[in-house]
């Protein structure tokens, strides 16, 4: 049976295929490539398997690292708009940031929250 770990770094890289291959086949904006009845379920799966990362794969010493990696990466997200103007491939490239980033973000959640209860019981413990 697959350990913890594993399944974390399985989901790692289910998560970020995923992510570029939706993104090469939306074909940046135009006509999609994946049928509407399974296009609407790909952010679910990507939000699962972003749940899952954020459980299993970051460790303590790495959440400031994690965080930080992951707050640059929703803010290009948020404005691929200067990727999409690059001739050719822009709109790909940011379809593939997007995708990654609906992946990453739930990640981020679960792993802000474990340090937020991680920082709370440290304060507890000291008083």
């Amino acid at each position: 049976m697959a350990s913890q770990q594993q399944i974390g770094s399985y989901a790692f890289i289910a998560g970020v295929a995923i992510a570029i291959i939706v993104g090469l086949l939306v074909a940046g904006g135009q006509q999609s490539l994946i049928p509407s009845g399974i296009a609407e379920y790909i952010p679910i799966v990507l939000i699962i398997l972003g749940v899952i990362v954020g459980f299993l794969n970051i460790k303590d010493k790495e959440v400031d690292k994690f965080l930080i990696s992951a707050i640059a990466l929703i803010v290009l997200a948020g404005t691929a708009g200067g990727l999409a103007q690059i001739q050719i491939v822009g709109p790909y490239l940011a379809a593939i940031v997007f995708n990654v980033a609906v992946f990453v973000a739930p990640a981020a959640l679960i792993v802000a929250l474990k340090a937020i209860k991680g920082m709370a019981s440290t304060q507890v413990n000291t008083m």
